[in-house]
């Protein structure tokens, strides 16, 4: 097929996911959702609006081009978003998503270039990064979960573990928690959740601290009792330096949960999820009150068939 013919079947497939997903996003008033996501086999892209602004990044794989040919198809393609949905090209942002050993892959840095852009969620704004990181510092497929802490928060004792960019720390205040604690490895995002959390008028610094630590170290201190509300979102797999020992979602997660067990005060409740495909959660060893798999109503309609994420609402 020639490669006019394959960026041809790229649009068609464009305006039909693109309006598909458009309408229950605006019918639910969703400014950021995502609308493609490898769809075609020769155009491996997970492609996402953010209030009018794209962020498109491209699985890496063995697509045979060299490095020229690769540069001018990648343009063919932001020219064939643009066209389809009828923005200026420069508010397209293209990455390459490379799969990578660990968390902190996510760490590191792509550009310094730090465009970044106000969005709406929920009656809450958020600051993303559309070309520093892998990610833009707002996972789309957590809408729905956020909302879900944003009602259990009401004077609550919030700790958000793995916090990154602090999303549910910000639905957590939002719903009137007591206090909320967010603790992650990587000072940047610490600092964007702090920033996130300022932005909302939210911060006070009695309630809202931000830990810069190794959360598996950091859950061996915690005080028993104590947490109504706990969010821990792990990665599937980190073996960062500033980590002594690295991590295993499959494999470490009963530990992890018996630790957020006892710091959780009687009733509390726990959200955890993660993204490890093919993840089971081993429920005969946690000594919980109830579990709950509650990944289907959680899925957003933006992700509904092709999300790997598993979430779990255990309670005390």
């Amino acid at each position: 097929m020639l490669q006019a013919e394959k960026l041809l079947m790229f649009e068609n497939r464009l305006r039909k996911v693109y309006k598909h997903f458009g309408k229950p996003a605006k019918k639910q008033d969703i400014a950021c959702f995502r609308f493609y996501d490898h769809d075609l086999p020769e155009f491996p892209f997970a492609i996402e609006w953010y209030y009018g602004v794209v962020h498109a990044a491209e699985y890496k794989r063995r697509h045979g081009m060299e490095d020229e040919e690769h540069i001018i198809w990648l343009k063919a393609c932001r020219e064939t978003l643009a066209k389809v949905l009828e923005i200026s090209i420069d508010d397209i942002f293209m990455k390459v998503r490379q799969r990578k050993a660990g968390r902190q892959g996510q760490y590191e840095k792509f550009d310094e270039r730090k465009v970044e852009k106000i969005v709406p969620e929920g009656g809450l704004s958020f600051i993303i990064n559309l070309t520093d990181y892998l990610d833009t510092g707002l996972f789309l497929d957590h809408r729905i979960t956020r909302g879900m802490v944003c009602e259990q928060a009401k004077d609550a004792v919030v700790l958000n573990l793995f916090c990154y960019t602090g999303s549910f720390s910000v639905y957590a205040a939002h719903g009137g928690a007591k206090s909320v604690t967010s603790v992650d490895l990587s000072k940047t995002y610490l600092n964007w959740a702090k920033r996130n959390m300022q932005y909302n008028k939210l911060y006070k610094d009695d309630k809202h601290e931000f830990i810069h630590a190794d959360v598996m170290e950091f859950i061996n201190e915690l005080p028993q009792d104590t947490y109504d509300l706990i969010i821990c979102d792990p990665p599937t797999f980190s073996n960062s330096k500033r980590m002594e020992d690295n991590f295993e979602v499959q494999r470490d997660h009963v530990v992890l949960l018996k630790k957020l067990l006892k710091a959780s005060a009687p009733g509390g409740k726990i959200f955890f999820s993660n993204n490890y495909k093919g993840f089971v959660l081993d429920k005969e060893k946690i000594p919980a009150f109830s579990i709950k798999d509650i990944t289907a109503q959680t899925t957003p309609f933006d992700f509904q068939g092709r999300l790997h994420r598993a979430c779990f609402l255990i309670e005390k």
